[in-house]
């Protein structure tokens, strides 16, 4: 018996024919037509008459019961199908997501132990984003290439060492005053709480004073410890930075010709694929470091000539700190202005350190909602809850360091991300060639071949045999066999909104209901 037969619908509307008639005494070896049209004359609203939950004795008519189907009916499948499917995607997906979390722990445990090695690789690449243009520039006038990086590394040594050369002065001539200026601060601070409304003793605000200052020197310590773990505990800071220099040098006089080889070592398809995503990669790096330092320098400058506008001691000093805190987003711009803060408070008063404050204030809103915004836009395109994430998983697991190190990371890891997507959306069909920014031409000859693979494999699916296409197959054929709105749709519909006519659970309807409830309940009357 069919399972699609069960229940047969006339031919002049929706509602089934029935047949009712028939007797105790009906031979039992009925014929398969028999059957088949007492099961065509059963009718949905008898069907629903019988209790199947019912006991199974002399009274039941075992005749009636032949006539329904396991099967529901028309196109519909029963609900254990629909289930067992989603549980066997999940499963799969489910197996996946356990696999790849597994290589990507494995993957940090083999950085975590070679960690050493690693980060003098990682320094060198971020130094020679700043320097490659000047590199570059020097070798198209036709200057030999490691003469060019020699020249850009001891330009680079050369800023860095004037800035500090020219501050290390100033900072030995004020440190002194700063100190006396310290204890000055503090000891009117000490009077101030012992007048009203605080009346503390003098007891009580010594050993206030002996905390603060013991958190200070912890802090200090730890922070030191945390950066000096950060470079390293078997290797010094000292060698680390030869090595990183030396590395630096052979990745200024070398790295054009990587991606040569790099093609050259590998297929030609995949050497197109590494030579686009690779310079994707080195281009939002290098564009992130220079709109960084840039942002920072604008930061610093400003802050600069206002501390030293206020009166603040070591102006120049905390200028240089701000640069430097900049490239640790959202966390190293408040940690340098809560300490030009402090040292506003300790040496000069209350007020100027509101100035100082202010003055804080109104960078940070200049670089956040103007500079930030305009400079890096292109150079990362992160959603701020990403950086911050960043920041601090990196500072958690890498300290100091890592706190430095994550936004360049989360930046390259994006960038992957969204190349993946692309050459995705090229196979499905969802782009051209034409509609992706691509970097590189072996860029665009790799998404012209997936572009062509894409349509080759869809074509391929179309042509599949029912019999040997799994759930997946039918689904993408589906897709294939169908028309529909792409991208557009978005611009078209707001898909978020809810439907026109679509009542939405209110919390009154919910206070209605449980009222109406407990009326019921207490007037006997209203039972039914």
């Amino acid at each position: 018996m069919s399972s699609k037969d069960s229940l047969t619908p006339d031919q002049s509307g929706n509602k089934h024919t029935a047949n009712n008639d028939h007797t105790d005494d009906q031979p039992v070896d009925r014929t398969a037509s028999a059957e088949s049209a007492q099961a065509q004359d059963m009718t949905a609203h008898e069907l629903e008459k019988l209790q199947l939950s019912g006991k199974f004795d002399h009274t039941t008519d075992p005749a009636r019961l032949e006539a329904i189907s396991p099967h529901p009916p028309g196109d519909q499948v029963d609900r254990t199908v629909v289930a067992g499917e989603m549980i066997k995607s999940a499963s799969l997906w489910a197996i996946r997501l356990v696999v790849i979390g597994f290589f990507l722990y494995l993957l940090g445990e083999i950085i975590g132990s070679f960690w050493q090695g690693i980060l003098p690789v990682v320094l060198s690449l971020i130094v020679c984003t700043v320097l490659s243009p000047i590199a570059s520039n020097l070798r198209k006038l036709k200057v030999p290439s490691a003469l060019a990086s020699i020249i850009s590394i001891l330009l680079f040594i050369f800023v860095v060492g004037g800035i500090f050369s020219f501050v290390a002065p100033d900072f030995a001539r004020q440190s002194q005053s700063l100190y006396l200026q310290a204890v000055e601060g503090i000891q009117r601070l000490q009077l101030w709480a012992q007048g009203p409304p605080l009346e503390l003793n003098s007891e009580d605000i010594g050993g206030y004073v002996d905390e603060v200052a013991n958190w200070i020197q912890q802090q200090a310590g730890s922070i030191a410890g945390s950066f000096i773990s950060g470079v390293g505990t078997a290797t010094s800071l000292l060698i680390t930075l030869v090595v990183m220099t030396v590395m630096t040098f052979f990745f200024l006089k070398d790295g054009h010709k990587f991606l040569p080889w790099i093609r050259h070592a590998t297929s030609r398809r995949a050497g197109w694929h590494l030579t686009e995503a690779l310079t994707r990669g080195w281009n939002t790096l290098g564009g992130y470091i220079r709109a960084q330092a840039l942002v920072s320098l604008i930061d610093a400058v400003f802050i600069g000539i206002g501390l030293y506008a206020i009166g603040v001691p070591l102006a120049m000093a905390l200028a240089i700190i701000t640069f430097m805190a900049g490239f640790i987003p959202l966390v190293g711009a408040v940690a340098a202005g809560a300490l030009s803060v402090l040292i506003a408070l300790v040496s000069l008063g209350f007020t100027e350190a509101l100035l100082v404050l202010g003055l804080v204030l109104l960078v940070q809103q200049l670089e956040g909602n103007v500079l930030s915004p305009w400079l890096q836009s292109k150079a990362m395109n992160l959603h701020p809850v990403i950086v911050l994430v960043s920041v601090t998983v990196g500072g958690a697991l890498f300290n100091l360091i890592g706190a430095f190190l994550a936004v360049p990371a989360a930046a390259m890891i994006a960038v992957f991300y969204r190349y993946i997507q692309d050459m995705l959306q090229l196979q499905s069909g969802e782009k051209d060639a034409g509609d992706i920014e691509f970097a590189t031409v072996a860029g665009y000859l790799a998404g012209r071949y997936n572009e062509a693979q894409g349509a080759h494999r869809r074509k391929l699916l179309a042509e599949l045999p029912e019999n040997v296409q799994s759930p997946a197959v039918s689904t993408a054929l589906s897709d294939v066999q169908q028309d529909g709105i792409g991208d557009a749709l978005e611009r078209i519909v707001d898909v978020d909104a809810a439907p026109r006519g679509f009542d939405r659970p209110s919390t009154r309807g919910k206070i209605a209901q449980a009222r109406d409830f407990f009326e019921h309940i207490l007037d006997p009357k209203d039972r039914g």
